[in-house]
């Protein structure tokens, strides 16, 4: 049975893993999430879980020192969706739009490959319709479930 890992963090800002019983770091946190290992990070004083704050932080560093991914225009706009929007509308947005684009890149390095022994332009053209059409699937989707969610203003 898979099990949950507790990360608990202290008042000395310092996070503690109770399976492996040692400190860890967020480059630690990063591994856990890139090897698909579930775990939920409590801060000790309060008991409330922190793993959300934890996770942003780990991408903070991400967005700092690596290739950054959120421009500072995305940035902008979801700081300005958090008065106006239903979080769990945008959520399930965000995440959709996620799985989407990492499953159109397996699939995109797939084709890749089998271009190599075709027309690669014709291929690459047939991909680009293809996303098209999925992307434009979703726009709509995501359009028609906001028309629902709108109320008419008095």
């Amino acid at each position: 049975m898979k099990t949950t890992r507790i990360i608990t963090k202290y008042a000395n800002r310092r996070l503690y893993d109770s399976e492996e019983s040692r400190y860890v770091t967020l480059i630690d946190i990063r591994r856990l999430v890139k090897d698909k290992i579930d775990f939920i990070v409590w801060d000790r004083k309060s008991g409330i879980d922190i793993t959300r704050t934890i996770l942003l932080q780990v991408i903070t560093d991400l967005e700092r020192t690596g290739h950054s991914i959120m421009s500072r225009k995305f940035l902008s706009q979801v700081i300005r969706s958090y008065d106006k929007v239903v979080p769990e509308f945008v959520t399930e947005y965000l995440e959709e739009s996620m799985r989407f684009f990492m499953t159109q890149q397996k699939n995109l390095l797939k084709q890749i490959n089998r271009v190599m022994d075709r027309d690669p332009f014709k291929e690459v053209a047939g991909i680009a319709q293809d996303n098209f059409v999925r992307w434009k699937s979703l726009q709509e989707e995501v359009l028609q479930r906001l028309g629902q969610l709108a109320v008419p203003e008095k």
